[in-house]
């Protein structure tokens, strides 16, 4: 059967084989990562409610490269669909925030920490100065924390939207446990890279469904910002280094 792409990165390629969806890494990437991705799947599988691809298979082909096989959902993207029906987008957006809660209420101890790992991400930061660096780690160490299954990439185009209106999450592979607001402040600045007013949407929704003060989710989003920088993404440069930036909210 012929494959179908779907995706392609530098680092990685996503496939349609039948019912299957392939994703196929380089051959120089990093074992212990893939096999990560696949574990974080499978437990985040385990908690029940959240509609995710089942993991059916990590392999590695003849030439040495892995590969983590999954059901394909048949489906469009909910960024699509935001596109084909902007009457319809107050609609959608309600139900990707109310998508993102049901998540937030979920927990799984086995995760890693997002505190930790934005403490080593920052630490990690060579864009800034030793002294933005030292008052970033001071400033995230003020902030709250929680244990919240947070999704850590959750945005439209990580959703598919059955035909029977169902709503399956994907991509888990940045799932760690902790504070929602951060979560939600990616999604925030995912969103501006789409549509501001998506991203002003979404931080009215959340923050109004959620009783949480605009300005406290605010205060996350410099912090975000700095740690999604060490993944060097050109695409989200100029909008990080502008958040990085602001100082006074």
């Amino acid at each position: 059967m012929a494959r179908e792409v779907l995706f392609q990165r530098a680092t990685k390629s996503v496939y349609r084989e039948g019912d299957k969806a392939i994703k196929s890494f380089c051959k120089d990437f990093p074992k212990a990562e893939v096999l990560n991705e696949a574990l974080i799947s499978a437990r985040i599988e385990e908690i029940g409610e959240i509609l995710t691809p089942i993991t059916l298979a990590v392999t590695m082909d003849e030439d040495g490269c892995w590969s983590i096989t999954k059901e394909y959902i048949e489906g469009k993207t909910l960024e699509a669909l935001m596109r084909e029906n902007p009457d319809k987008l107050d609609e959608y957006m309600e139900q990707m925030v109310n998508l993102q809660l049901m998540i937030h209420s979920k927990t799984c101890p086995s995760l890693g920490k997002l505190k930790d790992k934005m403490v080593r991400q920052i630490s990690e930061l060579e864009e800034v100065s030793p002294a933005s660096r030292a008052d970033f780690l001071v400033r995230l160490e003020s902030m709250d924390v929680d244990v919240k299954l947070c999704h850590g990439d959750f945005q439209p185009n990580n959703i598919i939207v059955t035909g029977d209106g169902s709503f399956y999450v994907l991509d888990w592979v940045h799932a760690t446990r902790g504070n929602a607001c951060a979560d939600a402040a990616r999604t925030y600045l995912l969103l501006c890279l789409i549509d501001q007013s998506y991203a002003d949407k979404y931080m009215d929704l959340f923050c109004g469904k959620t009783g949480t003060d605009r300005r406290y989710l605010q205060q996350w989003l410099p912090l975000v910002a700095a740690t999604q920088l060490t993944k060097h993404r050109p695409e989200e440069a100029d909008l990080l280094h502008k958040w990085v930036a602001i100082c006074d909210y």
